[in-house]
């Protein structure tokens, strides 16, 4: 009799263990940098496996022959999907603060509202880019991570409102690799 017991407690524990699906985290709050730029961001969960990332930041950019530089604000918003945190889950590797791999459709948006830079009058162009982006994040720690992403799309360029005949707009290509802290 007690090995039957002994065996029903076994297989209901495994049972539950096994059972139990992962979910993205209900909010995430962070800090990320990467070679060109600076960006915060926030995460909100809108379902189990997809969370809404709200980001505004500072993108870099280099010109003049790579003597001059400038920041501009971007603000982007991203659904992302991460599609494996079960699998991960399966072999006891982290999924808090949203550890995982993940599909995203990255918009992105870069005002002409101010420009920081080492040249005196510099403006830029307002443009608007959509790119489907494949990422991963990964832990270095408790509140650490990183993570990297490749994707192609299209940018659009607002070329009016400063002066040009025509809008423009050409393939655009994301590629990052950020640091970033977890609060």
């Amino acid at each position: 009799m007690r090995k039957f017991v002994l065996l029903i407690i076994l297989v209901s524990i495994s049972n539950e263990h096994f059972s139990q699906t992962t979910s993205v985290e209900k909010s995430i709050f962070g800090i990320q940098t990467g070679f060109l730029g600076v960006w915060g961001h926030h995460e909100t969960k809108l379902s189990r496996q997809f969370a809404l990332r709200t980001e505004m930041g500072f993108d870099c950019s280099i010109y003049a022959g790579g003597s001059g530089y400038f920041l501009n604000p971007v603000i982007t918003l991203e659904p992302r999907w991460y599609y494996n945190m079960d699998k991960r889950q399966k072999k006891s590797r982290r999924t808090d603060d949203n550890i995982g791999n993940y599909i995203t459709i990255r918009t992105s948006y870069h005002p002409d509202l101010f420009i920081i830079s080492n040249y005196r009058n510099v403006s830029v162009i307002p443009d608007i880019m959509l790119v489907p982006t494949w990422g991963i994040r990964r832990s270095l720690g408790k509140h650490f991570n990183y993570e990297a992403g490749a994707g192609v799309g299209y940018i659009y360029y607002f070329d009016k409102s400063v002066g040009f005949q025509e809008n423009s707009g050409e393939v655009a290509i994301n590629l990052h690799l950020r640091l970033g802290y977890v609060f």
